[in-house]
C-alpha cells in the first residue's frame, strides 16, 4: 500500500511539473510578441516625430531623404506620388517659412501605421487641426495620408478640437 501511494505521488508530481514547464513557454510567446509590438509602436512613433520636426518644423528638405522611402505613395491629392515629388512640393511650401516646433497633440501607433494630430497655424495667424497617417516598412515611410481642418471661431458645442 505504502509503495501505491508513492508511485501515485510521483506520478503527480511528474504530470504536475509537465504541466507547469508548458504553460510558461505559451505565456512567454505571448508576452515577447507584445513586447515586440510595444518596441514596434514606439519606434515608429519616434521616426514619425523625429520627421515631423525635421521637415516641417525646421524646414529641412534633407529630412526625405532620410524618411522617406523613394517609392513613397501619396494620398493627398495635392501631391505626386514618390519622395522626389514630395520634395519638390515641399521645397515650395517653405519658401519664406520660418522654423516652428511642431505642436503634436495626440500620438498613436498601431503596428506599421502612426497618427499624428496636431495644431498649426494658417498665414492668417488662425489655428488649423492636422492630422496625419503615415505607414512605415524598415524604418521608412512609404505611404501617407492626411486631412486638415480649419478651427472655426464659434462652434457648434463646447468640446475643443485639441
Amino acid at each position: 500500500m505504502k509503495n501505491i501511494v508513492i508511485l501515485q505521488i510521483l506520478t503527480f508530481s511528474v504530470l504536475f511539473s509537465i504541466i507547469g514547464c508548458h504553460q510558461p513557454q505559451i505565456d512567454d510567446s505571448k508576452a515577447m510578441a507584445a513586447q515586440k509590438q510595444l518596441e514596434e509602436n514606439k519606434e515608429n512613433k519616434r521616426i514619425v516625430l523625429d520627421f515631423y520636426q525635421q521637415m516641417f518644423g525646421d524646414k529641412d528638405i534633407s529630412a526625405v531623404d532620410k524618411y522617406i522611402s523613394p517609392g513613397y505613395i501619396q494620398h493627398n491629392p495635392s501631391v505626386a506620388d514618390g519622395a522626389a515629388a514630395f520634395k519638390l512640393a515641399a521645397e515650395n511650401w517653405f519658401k519664406g517659412q520660418p522654423k516652428t516646433k511642431i505642436d503634436v497633440q495626440h500620438i498613436a501607433s498601431d503596428g506599421d501605421l502612426v497618427f499624428i494630430h496636431l495644431k498649426n497655424k494658417n498665414p492668417d495667424g488662425s489655428l488649423k487641426s492636422t492630422i496625419d497617417i503615415f505607414r512605415l516598412e524598415n524604418g521608412k515611410i512609404v505611404e501617407h495620408w492626411d486631412t486638415q481642418q480649419d478651427v472655426p471661431k464659434n462652434a457648434a458645442n463646447a468640446h475643443p478640437m485639441f
